[in-house]
């Protein structure tokens, strides 16, 4: 792998539902809404950070995860 993960189990599951959910909002308000385009910018964001475990903000400030996560 070229990185390491850095967002715990919990987090990963929490930042794919959020995603989600941002992703669904940003659908259903496409055409309404000038925020639906951030909405679904930081859901998908939020969701692939949440797939793959590795956050680059995180990463940027430090963030690691303990042995045994």
């Amino acid at each position: 792998m070229f990185y390491l993960k850095n967002v715990p189990n919990w987090e990963r599951v929490l930042r794919v539902i959020v995603g989600l959910v941002c992703l669904g909002d940003a659908v259903m308000n496409w055409g309404g809404s000038s925020l639906a385009i951030g909405a679904g910018i930081v859901g998908a964001m939020l969701a692939m950070t949440g797939l793959f475990g590795f956050c680059p903000m995180c990463a940027m400030v430090g963030r690691k995860l303990h042995k045994g996560h």
